[in-house]
């Protein structure tokens, strides 16, 4: 490898010879001055001559080795240094101006500044450099694009961007700049660490989450498509009369509603008032939707065995509409007063809505059962739209055990792990077992009374509850 190198090395012979006539010069200098030193009087003084000579002769060395330098002319990469290079790729077949932006470094290195994250999305042209032009604005504000995603539209795209931007930030500056360069129908909200994770990844786990329980294909929807209004509605209402809401077989879609059939019957509603769908989240949402009807029925099966005071054991675990007949069962032993309290109408209608909280489509029910097999108490955390409710049904000689409240317990820590951020009850003033059992959470609690109905409110976002094992992992 040496000796190829050296074959390919230009031989530099002028170089050679001026050091070589150096070398000479310098010999004989030596040796006159050598020989003048010892036979004239006037050594010192040619000494002084040589050193002067000798300076001359390094002065012009260095001088030509300059002018006659054999060094490479600069390239188009050592002229850049210093400068910053950004490359944007469009969505589009970008020109070569806009696929490679070269810019000057504005000032020093960012320093350690705290940032937070925020989620925009914003509509542009689908057009050669309409994406570069939003890149652009984004850098000259130092603002970081960590993820991407377009929804192409019949006319134009739609672009998400999830940002990291200084603290000092404005958001205001930001819509500016995202006009001036652009952008129309501009959306912006924060966001928070569980937003970096790419969405083909969040999509794969909202569907483990969905394929493990039919109850949460409402929560994965909201997350999937973000702040939203979900609703569900039966094919038959509790009355026995169609709702007439049913959707599609392929779904419908119109700009902030989108409506889908429910594998269990009946249809899902979902609004965004705020930020219309585009068809990828459309598609996205209705592939979700198969894919739950294909699995069909299910709930986790998992119980916990739990100790009463007094020393009898109960089970607390998942119900679904299995539990039917045995929901009916213990509405017959219930007296008149405990069913008007939980369901707030007549006593005669209180079976015809166990089809609707039993279904998981509608939220999750724990049944608590004795150790004769027969069930005792009913819990529901309910899903209503933007909120969440729990109820509570104990029957009459298991009142008053801490059963009611063990129940509430573990209906709002599974509200807690959905993300939801508050649950309310409705009863009664005279309810004082529902009411005990609300404030036995130690959570902040609203009261509002409204035509003689209580309606208790506890925030989960201010104080986390007690954490209990995850209902698909627990066992015996």
């Amino acid at each position: 490898m040496t000796s190829a190198k050296s074959a390919r090395r230009p031989h530099h012979w002028r170089r050679d010879l001026i050091e070589l006539a150096a070398l000479f010069t310098a010999v004989a200098v030596a040796d006159a001055i050598a020989n003048m030193i010892g036979h004239q009087p006037d050594g010192p003084y040619l000494l002084i001559a040589s050193a002067l000579a000798l300076v001359a002769t390094a002065a012009f060395h260095t001088w030509w080795a300059r002018r006659h330098s054999h060094a490479p002319p600069p390239t188009a990469g050592d002229r850049s240094v210093g400068l910053s290079h950004h490359t944007v790729t469009d969505n589009a077949a970008a020109t070569p101006a806009a696929a490679l932006v070269t810019t000057p470094a504005a000032g020093p290195a960012p320093s350690d500044e705290d940032t937070v994250l925020w989620r925009m999305r914003t509509t542009v042209r689908d057009a050669p450099g309409s994406l570069a032009a939003l890149c652009i604005a984004l850098a000259r504000h130092r603002i970081d694009i960590l993820t991407l995603q377009t929804h192409p539209l019949a006319q134009g795209t739609v672009d998400e961007f999830l940002l990291r931007a200084p603290v000092s930030f404005q958001v205001r500056q930001l819509s500016r700049a995202i006009s001036a360069a652009g952008g129309i129908s501009t959306w912006i909200e924060r966001a928070d660490a569980h937003d970096l994770v790419d969405a083909p990844t969040r999509i794969l786990g909202l569907a483990t989450r969905t394929a493990l329980d039919a109850a949460e294909l409402p929560l994965a929807l909201r997350q999937l498509l973000g702040r939203c209004t979900i609703h569900s509605l039966p094919a038959v209402s509790v009355t026995g009369r169609a709702t007439g809401d049913g959707a599609p077989v392929e779904g419908m879609l119109e700009e902030t509603v989108m409506r889908l059939r429910d594998p269990s019957g009946g249809a899902i509603t979902i609004e965004r008032p705020y930020l219309p769908f585009t068809p990828t989240e459309f598609a996205r949402a209705r592939a979700l939707v198969e894919f739950d009807a294909r699995l069909g029925p299910r709930v986790p099966r998992s119980e916990h065995v739990l100790t009463l005071p007094e020393g009898n054991e109960i089970t607390v675990r998942r119900a679904d509409q299995s539990d039917l007949a045995a929901a009916r069962a213990m509405h017959d032993r219930c007296s008149e007063q405990t069913l008007r309290l939980r369901y707030h109408g007549p006593v005669r209608d209180a079976d015809r809505y166990l089809d609707h909280l039993l279904s998981p489509r509608f939220g999750r029910t724990l049944a608590v059962q004795a150790a004769s097999g027969r069930l005792v108490a009913l819990g529901h955390l309910l899903w209503d739209g933007d909120e969440t409710e729990v109820a509570l049904l104990v029957e009459d000689d298991w009142q008053r055990r801490g059963i009611g409240s063990e129940l509430l317990g573990r209906l709002v820590t599974l509200a807690v792990e959905a993300g939801c951020e508050s649950v309310y009850a409705v009863t009664q003033a005279s309810n004082t077992g529902m009411v005990a059992a609300m404030r036995s959470l130690e959570l902040p609690l609203d009261y509002q009374i409204e035509e003689g109905t209580l309606v208790i409110t506890a925030r989960l976002d201010a104080t986390p509850v007690r954490s209990l094992p995850p209902y698909e992992q627990a066992g015996r």
